[in-house]
């Protein structure tokens, strides 16, 4: 490994508000292959080009299941990768794992929650009317939109669902909660999820996590742990991620209100709309998980080595002026727009056509019946979430 070359400690500071910080694209352009020191484990290297990107994304000399339990590997969060989640798998056991849930996240699927989703919003927005200005559209209509569609995917009760969001910001932790107030969140969680399990197994039912307890009872295809482990994974990730961008997605569009008014004049351009604003507003924090090279890849003229961890930046790879004409504006009628925001390769998001839906419903609805939406404090007032992997509001006090 070359050792002369600048070391930077990553990520480069906390996020502020959505802004992409200066340095991603100035290595872009000069050091697209970096090397970075991170809060745990140690070095790694940094890319941040888009076709490099693509390829630590896809290619199986980079491995996910190298990291677990690898304290001697460098991470951003206080516990190394746990094993038995689809994050820290390779294929095959990915593959096997993510086939069982694969069929329930379909376009076809998704496009028949899609009338849930909206009464879900106009229950929400009816409810924001009712109680007039000002409103927080994190709780009152970001939280609750995405939440309650995974859960009644999987099948947990509406009075449980706080049991498992309130835990979820824990779990995603970078610096907000210490490693023993992840370590003990998660317990809980993985009690909660057990909990789920032994009720379908006395009764049984036929909501997601109902099928997945039959396909580890009846047909043995993924242990109990496994079980468990995607069980959290997909209430997590069914609904913090979203739940952010509909925040952000908002707070942007209210913070340059000719986006706002452009969406009013020509709503069928929605959804391009939300494509761009995937591109362009960064959900992460700057951290991410690191893959290791199995062997010696060549990227960008840098040899990363057998046993190295990568990182790769999506939100640096989606301002790339190699790929994007004008990458630094939002242009909400940019047509050709191949961003990667939901991945790319075998760990592409399982719920990108959900995440989809629930965007355009949100944000569809938030158009028509609320056109005068404005921030309702000044936007330095505007209070945004710390020490997590993921960035947006913890609140976003909006009045009309």
């Amino acid at each position: 490994m070359t050792t002369d070359i600048e070391v930077r400690q990553y990520p480069f500071g906390e996020p502020v508000r959505l802004d992409m910080h200066p340095l991603f694209a100035r290595l872009r352009r000069e050091e697209p292959v970096s090397r970075i020191r991170l809060p745990h484990g140690g070095d790694g290297w940094l890319v941040t080009r888009y076709d490099d990107v693509k390829l630590v994304l896809a290619d199986p000399r980079f491995s996910r299941s190298v990291t677990v339990d690898r304290e001697d590997l460098p991470r951003t969060t206080p516990e190394p990768p746990r094993a038995n989640g689809l994050l820290s798998m390779d294929p095959p056991e990915h593959s096997r794992l993510r086939k069982l849930v694969a069929k329930a996240f379909t376009s076809r699927r998704v496009e028949q929650l899609r009338p849930r989703a909206q009464q879900i919003v106009d229950e929400r927005l009816t409810e924001i009317e009712r109680s007039g200005p000002p409103a927080d559209l994190v709780t009152q209509l970001a939280l609750p939109l995405p939440i309650t569609v995974i859960c009644e995917m999987l099948g947990v009760p509406t009075q449980d669902q706080h049991r498992f969001r309130d835990f979820s910001d824990v779990v995603l932790s970078t610096t907000a909660y210490t490693r023993e107030q992840i370590t003990d969140a998660r317990l809980e969680l993985e009690g909660y999820l057990a909990e789920l399990v032994a009720q379908r197994r006395e009764d049984p039912t036929d909501d997601l996590l109902g099928a997945l307890v039959a396909a580890r009872d009846n047909e043995d295809r993924l242990s109990e742990d496994e079980l468990v482990n995607l069980g959290i994974g997909l209430l997590i990730a069914g609904h913090e991620t979203t739940a952010n961008q509909i925040a952000n997605f908002t707070y942007a569009l209210l913070t340059e209100r000719r986006h706002w008014e452009l969406l009013q004049r020509q709503p069928e351009l929605l959804p391009g709309a939300i494509e761009e604003l995937l591109r362009y507003v960064q959900l992460g924090s700057g951290g991410g998980s690191a893959r290791v090279a199995v062997e010696d890849v060549e990227l960008s003229g840098v040899t990363v080595r057998a046993g190295e961890a990568v990182f790769v930046n999506t939100q640096a790879a989606n301002r790339d002026e190699a790929v994007f004409a004008d990458p630094e504006s939002l242009d909400l009628t940019r047509t050709v727009n191949p961003h990667i925001a939901f991945g790319h390769g075998a760990h592409h998001c399982l719920g990108a056509q959900l995440a989809r839906v629930e965007l355009q419903v949100a944000l569809g609805s938030l158009l028509r019946r609320f056109p005068a939406l404005r921030l309702a404090v000044p936007v330095e007032e505007v209070p945004w979430k710390t020490g997590l992997l993921v960035r947006g509001p913890k609140a976003l006090p909006v009045s009309w």
